[in-house]
């Protein structure tokens, strides 16, 4: 089991009363550095109970030292350890519900057959009809294969289960889309896209997520061709949006133009390059891309096609070297890769006022102690530090305008028009180095971002239909 540090823990204990007081096990648990917070009691008895303790920990691993203690304490059986956390995911954390209920054969009738004979006909005479007249209207698939799940990495489809689940419940929180989480037993880049397509006549989008690279690029390419509805890969464009969003309100503290600054990315996997090609599409025209190779040039043939396409249309001055040689003169430096990769020596070879996105989780390529004054504006992935940049700002929003426009594509104009949305939200008076990116529960985001997607989807001629609030529009 892995606990976080801070958290709470249920010691389910049977007690024989004939051999050891409740008040000898608390004062076991005190010792072993364990504060219980509550007391229930699940099966009073005479001779024996059964209680549940919930008890603080400070760190981790007292669970076990405390958990064995009390295993080996005469008159308790230790029956089970568990966190809320845990509990929380017990037969996963959604479930599907009906819209109406059936309580007499003319609900019946109606719902199934004969009555839904008919709205069948109408789907077949005129297939758009699916989208109005089945769960399509409102519905995505959050598809994986458990390949890159965020800092666990490849473990498999059936330990990435809770991951999607919690992302359908985000969708359902934030934006009120119903999503349903798919996990694929097959990393075959062919199987997993005749998959999605064979799925695609249940859904109005795909969400694919966590999909190692480079196989998601090929996957989320073949998929925008071959299907009418969107497909977005959360990782990469996600990711993007969000970047560039932060990066909007971090270069007005600063005072610098995003056509004058030398970006360097650390990183080039999948988010790598989709935040690459957004800022590029955002203004951006010196920008050298690092991974362990060091800086990514056109005076190699790389074995991997998508770094050869991100030489071309990157690294202008066509500079070599590695993280601490091409960082000198840079204005903003992204982190995708992983941890302590960049010094505050190297932040101090960049430009006055530096932009540090940190975005390696858990722990970033900096961390803001090491950061400290050399940095202008910091931020990371991390909830626990200012400035977080979560994906969970951007893809609830995209999907819901892309939904209720009925979209066939999301298309760049879209995503850079929700990264403009999601920093509209902080204004002039509360930009600051600490706050340049709005809180995920702000609940003005998603309706600024579903609105600005909805307007791209009409102007860019990919929405099947107008919202209501979008007609009689000047």
């Amino acid at each position: 089991m892995r606990l976080e540090s801070g958290t709470s823990v249920i010691l389910r204990v049977e007690m024989d009363k004939q051999v050891v007081t409740f008040g000898e096990l608390v004062s076991l648990i005190g010792r072993q550095g364990g504060d219980i917070v509550a007391i229930d009691v699940i099966q009073p008895g005479r001779k024996t109970e059964i209680r549940d303790l919930t008890v603080s920990v400070a760190e981790p691993s007292i669970v076990e030292t405390m958990a064995s203690a009390v295993r080996e304490m005469k008159g308790i059986h230790l029956v089970n350890v568990s966190d809320r956390t845990f509990l929380l995911h017990l037969g996963g954390k959604i479930q599907i519900r009906s819209k109406v209920p059936i309580k007499n054969r003319d609900d019946l009738s109606r719902v199934y057959t004969p009555g839904v004979a008919n709205v069948c006909l109408a789907i077949r005479d005129d297939i758009n009809k699916s989208h109005s007249l089945t769960i399509r209207r409102n519905t995505i698939a959050v598809v994986s294969d458990g390949t890159a799940v965020l800092g666990l990495g490849d473990i498999g489809p059936h330990a990435a289960m809770p991951v999607m689940e919690g992302k359908a419940m985000l969708f359902k929180e934030l934006a009120g889309v119903d999503a349903f989480p798919i996990c694929l037993d097959t990393k075959n880049t062919e199987e997993i896209i005749a998959i999605v397509q064979a799925l695609a006549p249940t859904f109005g989008g795909i969400n694919l997520e966590d999909i190692s690279s480079p196989r998601c690029f090929e996957i989320e390419r073949r998929l925008k061709e071959t299907l009418d509805i969107p497909v977005f890969h959360d990782d990469q464009h996600g990711t993007a949006v969000v970047l560039l969003a932060g990066l909007i309100n971090a270069l007005k503290i600063v005072g610098k133009d995003i056509r004058d600054i030398k970006i360097v990315v650390c990183g080039i996997g999948a988010a790598g390059i989709a935040c690459t090609r957004m800022l590029l599409a955002a203004g951006v025209t010196r920008l050298v891309g690092v991974d362990k190779e060091g800086a990514i040039h056109r005076d190699i043939r790389y074995d991997n096609e998508v770094w050869n396409e991100y030489a071309r249309v990157t690294n202008p001055d066509n500079e070599k070297g590695r993280l601490a040689e091409v960082i000198e003169g840079a204005d903003v430096f992204i982190g995708l890769s992983r941890p302590r990769l960049l010094s505050n020596e190297d932040v101090r070879k960049m430009n006055p006022d530096p932009i540090v996105f940190a975005m390696a989780n858990p722990d970033p390529e900096i961390s803001p102690e090491e950061a400290g004054s050399y940095v202008r504006v910091y931020a990371t992935g991390r909830s626990d530090f200012p400035n977080q940049l979560n994906n969970v700002l951007a893809f609830p929003g995209i999907f819901r305008g892309a939904l209720d426009a009925r979209a066939t594509a999301i298309t760049e104009a879209m995503k850079l028009a929700a990264a403009q949305a999601i920093a509209s939200i902080v204004t002039p008076e509360e930009l600051n180095e600490e706050y340049i990116i709005p809180s995920v529960f702000n609940d003005k985001v998603v309706p600024a971002v579903r609105r600005a997607v909805v307007q791209k989807a009409i102007n860019d001629g990919v929405a099947r239909k107008v919202p209501s609030d979008f007609r009689n529009l000047d």
